[in-house]
């Protein structure tokens, strides 16, 4: 259902350097690098990820509530891809580990160098599939 989502960024260069580093650990790599926009994928029927510089000129700002998770394959990624994040500048907003709310739950959360707020989660428990 979900084609792509893309975050906003002041300073486009730096954001693009992160999560180049981010996503290698998700086997993605860049497919679009224009002066305004950098989108990463891991396939053309996957789902995408894309941060850009406003449309309209104005600085970039955090959706209050609005969070964008990223599906690991196990536990153990969940926790690689959250320490990749914290060595590259995010923001620590959950330590990874089990959510007790949800059976089968494990997720980190943190926030990239302009705030944006990401997860990121396994799920292994028959209601995922």
């Amino acid at each position: 259902m979900i084609g792509y989502i893309t975050v906003g960024t002041n300073n486009l260069e730096r954001a693009a350097k992160f999560y180049d580093k981010l996503f290698a650990e998700l086997g993605a790599t860049r497919f679009i690098d224009m002066k305004q926009f950098v989108a990463w994928g891991t396939g053309p029927d996957k789902p995408k990820f894309s941060v850009t510089l406003p449309n309209d000129g104005k600085e970039a700002t955090v959706g209050n509530g609005i969070m964008i998770a990223l599906a690991a394959d196990s536990t153990e990624q969940v926790d690689a891809l959250y320490k990749k994040a914290m060595d590259l500048g995010a923001t620590d907003e959950g330590l990874p580990g089990p959510r007790s709310a949800i059976p089968g739950f494990y997720a980190g959360y943190f926030r990239d160098l302009d705030g944006n707020k990401l997860n990121v989660f396994y799920m292994d428990s028959p209601a995922a599939e």
